[in-house]
């Protein structure tokens, strides 16, 4: 199988646990002011590879990435895009080498469209940039309706995941906004790990060399003291949803929430009255 890619690492350290084997893809659907690869979103463009060509030069450094507990990580772009040869990919990584594999993606995907994918993922690194609808789009220039149905389903699958939010000062860091985030990060499971990356200016030049105007010309990198501020503003959000599942009590007998407040010990819903009424006739009848 072909895929187009827009280049590769092979010593990556940020992307995944222990050392690791990067590649962009190209293509992406969304267009992000702070898109530090704004050359990766052409899906027309890039170089045509085959997954035969890729394992070869993951080979040659194959000792690293287990040394390391490390192993491959598909980038972009959006590699959801390509998701057939990125599938057959990390098939391929894992029945040659048994190498860890990472998808970091937008999460701007139909979840059935990676239900092979993530067979073959042991972790996603997923990109929430904005919980703000219009902000959202504004600033990437899609709706996050569909990102968010997609965290939904890793959930749902309990894919472990890191969730990542870059923090652009006077764009993604509104308080309420941070505070939504933390809610709804806080309502996943399979997330390991929550990671705030600090803004910064290191791509712009790549918008210059394209003939692009920079959206956010003059937004300055944030300061300690900002991102401290972000992190506590998530974590307020997170903790308001924890405080929310201690009160929601039980059924004893199914698990089912009540939707009330915990301020019976014991409770049984509906459908298990129904059935221990069932039982207890049965018995008296014999």
């Amino acid at each position: 199988m072909k895929g187009r890619i827009h280049s590769i690492d092979t010593f990556g350290t940020v992307d995944g646990p222990g050392i690791r084997f990067v590649l962009f893809m190209q293509g992406c659907a969304l267009q992000c002011q702070f898109c530090h690869n704004p050359d990766t979103w052409d899906t027309g463009t890039g170089k045509v590879v085959t997954v035969e060509d890729i394992l070869s030069e993951i080979e040659k450094y194959l000792p690293y990435y287990r040394r390391s507990g490390g192993g491959i990580t598909v980038t972009g772009g959006e590699p959801t895009l390509q998701a057939g040869f990125v599938t057959q990919l990390f098939s391929e990584c894992k029945r040659r080498w048994g190498l860890h594999t990472t998808l970091d993606s937008s999460g701007f995907c139909e979840p059935d469209h990676v239900k092979a994918l993530m067979e073959v993922t042991d972790l996603v690194l997923l990109d929430l940039k904005q919980m703000n609808p219009e902000k959202h789009e504004m600033l990437t220039s899609r709706g996050n309706d569909r990102i968010l149905k997609f965290a939904a389903s890793l959930s749902e699958w309990n894919k472990p995941m890191w969730i990542r939010h870059v923090v652009i000062p006077g764009v993604t860091d509104d308080s309420n906004d941070l505070r939504a985030l933390g809610a709804f990060v806080g309502g996943l499971q399979g997330v390991e790990k929550l990671e705030l990356l600090a803004y910064h200016r290191m791509g712009v030049f790549k918008w210059q060399q394209l003939g692009r105007e920079y959206p956010l010309d003059g937004v300055p990198t944030p300061t300690e003291q900002e991102m401290k501020r972000a992190y506590r503003f998530i974590e307020e959000g997170r903790a308001a949803v924890e405080r929310e599942r201690e009160n929601i009590i039980t059924c004893r007998d199914c698990g089912q929430a009540s939707g009330q407040a915990n301020t019976v010990k014991h409770w049984i819903c509906e459908d298990c009255k129904v059935n221990e009424h069932t039982i207890a006739v049965k018995i008296s009848s014999k």
